[in-house]
């Protein structure tokens, strides 16, 4: 269906009065209704504000569509206005938006609502398109320019396109800790995808392993290949083909836009080398830094949780009961502390140091990286000394391929056998010897650092890590506090990683409250939601509270970002310990300090958050 089929002159409102997002719905709801396509204005406005409800529709560039399919519609249209002075809509690059297309399709439009959405996006990428809809002087002008750029754009490709989306949209999805991103990123993109009528196919590389693996059928016969990942995945697979490669983030928040550039074979063809073609800036910057440490995070988390619980186990028999000198001794505590502290606990860093370079050069790298990660754990170099061991070591496999091309072809098959480990382990130990020794001394200076701070210092720390884990929920804010504070656990300092845990319980637990407190602050949707978040913030899952923030990220980010800072500085206060890195409530029973304050300090910043959000979240509309 052609846009011009649906906006007509008596749809169009070249100036508009409103001056807030909800007047502008309201004014655009009329044109409509004046216009003879609604059977339900109220309805309809209530369809319209719930869709808002579950993320906002202004799309960035000044662009918004609000859009509904409901039966309060009586004939689908499209109604077009026009703010000179801009309005804020909420849009996702929180600039104002000047230009409103307002898609009515009736409850048997078999989607035809999210096509002609699509459609419009494209369109109105164009800076000059858009300039001439801002500057049209009549209605009979701005049809004519839309029906001009749509003949343009889709005419001449309409058979192609149809051609183009025959074959299945693949997607790969993986987070740091497989957890929770993961499969919220693999349902959005699947919840999508049925909307608009494609075919998708979604691996998850989450903690359990790779679930729904695309085979090498799949990939041969693909229409189009999405990869919304933090972490390392399996790349080369892909040589050749085109992909569109993005944060997992991404993929919850706009699967509509991945899912329509996916169909159309839209993407940067991947080289095999482990680097994209040129493309965004976002898309490099992710795919460096933050994505390679979030490999060796990721892979090392295992050992910490089972390490650690394990650990944490053995201090229920007292804190000295693992050691054979001591009269609380017994043989079970020390079998627990010997497999967690001196097994699980001793590869932690070997493993964090051999993902990261494995994620940088392939597998040439994992020898040389868990090598330098072994010199950095035995040396007391720590967590630091483990990253910068992970990174030496990737980096110098990938000088050594570049250097080994020169040898004949023949050679080819001994090179991952024998001469990238022999020099990449040789290279990366003579470096870690000379950085071993001063990263010690710093990270005992930091320990005796910690371990001297006053009352009043304590608190700010445990203020400052709570809101670290709050402000972007799993991000590599969120991270890199969680590393710090098993970075702290192996130096026998649990009161920071105590902060940490009621931190990152806390927005989900808040949110839950909250949806049961404000019901009318909240839709069905939200309400569902709300009920999960209970087992996810009581599982110190703080992903839970993702789909809330992202819906509406002023009014939610904040609240959680208090509460969750509150709680760190009153665990801090409370002088609470905990010595195992996961777990939420299953955990509590083993922190050193008391039990009831701990649960005090979690249930004061949930409700904290939970009556911020109350408070500043608008009433619902379903």
């Amino acid at each position: 269906m052609k846009i011009t089929d649906l906006l007509t002159k008596e749809t169009i409102s070249l100036r508009l009065k409103g001056s807030s997002k909800d007047s502008v719905i309201r004014e655009l709801v009329d044109t409509l209704d004046q216009a003879g396509k609604l059977s339900d204005k109220k309805g309809y406005e209530e369809a319209i504000l719930a869709r808002e409800a579950q993320s906002t529709t202004g799309i960035g560039e000044g662009i918004a569509i609000p859009h509904a399919k409901t039966k309060a519609v009586k004939t689908p249209a499209i109604a077009f206005g026009v703010s000179d002075a801009g309005i804020d809509y909420e849009s996702l690059d929180g600039q104002p938006s000047h230009l409103f297309f307002m898609i009515a399709a009736s409850e048997g439009a078999n989607n035809a609502h999210l096509e002609t959405l699509s459609r419009l996006s494209s369109m109105l990428m164009d800076t000059d398109f858009r300039a001439g809809l801002l500057s049209a002087a009549s209605k009979e002008e701005v049809i004519s320019l839309i029906d001009n750029k749509e003949k343009e754009l889709f005419e001449e490709e309409e058979v192609v396109e149809i051609a183009e989306t025959k074959g299945m949209i693949l997607a790969v999805t993986a987070c740091p800790t497989g957890i929770a991103h993961t499969y919220m990123a693999a349902d959005a993109l699947k919840q999508k995808a049925k909307e608009l009528g494609l075919n998708v196919k979604v691996e998850t590389n989450g903690s359990s392993g790779v679930k729904n693996e695309l085979t090498k059928e799949d990939i041969e016969s693909a229409a189009g290949i999405i990869v919304a990942a933090d972490k390392h995945v399996d790349m080369e697979r892909f040589h050749g083909k085109k992909i569109i490669q993005v944060p997992v983030a991404q993929a919850i928040r706009k699967p509509e836009e991945l899912l329509t550039k996916a169909s159309r074979g839209e993407g940067t063809t991947y080289s095999g080398t482990g680097k994209a073609e040129s493309g965004s800036e976002e898309k490099k910057g992710r795919s460096g830094f933050y994505k390679h440490l979030m490999n060796g995070v990721s892979n090392m988390l295992p050992f910490v949780v089972g390490g650690g619980i394990l650990i944490a186990i053995s201090f229920m028999f007292g804190i000295e009961a693992a050691n054979p000198d001591d009269p609380s001794y017994h043989w079970f505590a020390e079998a627990l502390s010997t497999i967690g502290g001196g097994n699980a606990f001793g590869l932690m860093i070997p493993v964090l140091a051999g993902f990261i370079a494995m994620s940088i050069a392939d597998r040439p790298g994992l020898a040389a990286g868990m090598v330098g990660g072994l010199m950095a754990s035995t040396g007391g170099a720590g967590f630091l000394g483990g990253i910068i061991a992970g990174f030496l070591a990737g980096y110098i496999i990938i000088g050594l391929k570049k250097a080994l091309n020169v040898l004949p072809s023949s050679l080819e098959g001994i090179k991952p056998v024998l001469l990238y480990p022999l020099f990449g382990i040789f290279f990366t130990g003579m470096i870690m010897l000379q950085v071993v020794a001063p990263l010690k001394a710093f990270n005992e200076g930091l320990t005796t650092w910690l371990g001297g701070l006053g009352s009043g210092n304590l608190i700010f720390l445990g203020l400052l890590l709570g809101a670290m884990m709050a402000i972007d929920m799993g991000g590599p804010i969120n991270k890199a506090a969680f590393t710090f504070g098993i970075a702290m656990i192996d130096a026998g300092n649990y009161a920071p990683h105590a902060a940490i845990m009621a931190a990152g319980m806390v927005p989900p637990l808040g949110l839950a409250i909250s949806t049961t407190l404000f019901k009318n602050k909240f839709n069905k949707q939200e309400r569902e939601a709300g009920k999960t978040c209970y087992v996810m913030g009581a599982t110190f899952i703080t992903e839970g509270a993702i789909p809330f923030a992202a819906a509406d990220p002023m009014r939610v980010i904040p609240s959680v970002v208090a509460g969750s800072a509150i709680a760190g500085a009153l665990t801090m206060l409370f002088g609470i310990g905990l010595p195992a890195p996961h777990g939420g409530v299953f955990v509590i029973p083993i922190i050193t300090g008391s039990i009831l304050l701990y649960i005090l300090a979690i249930l004061i910043g949930a409700f904290v958050t939970a009556v911020m959000v109350g408070l500043l979240k608008k009433k619902a509309t379903v």
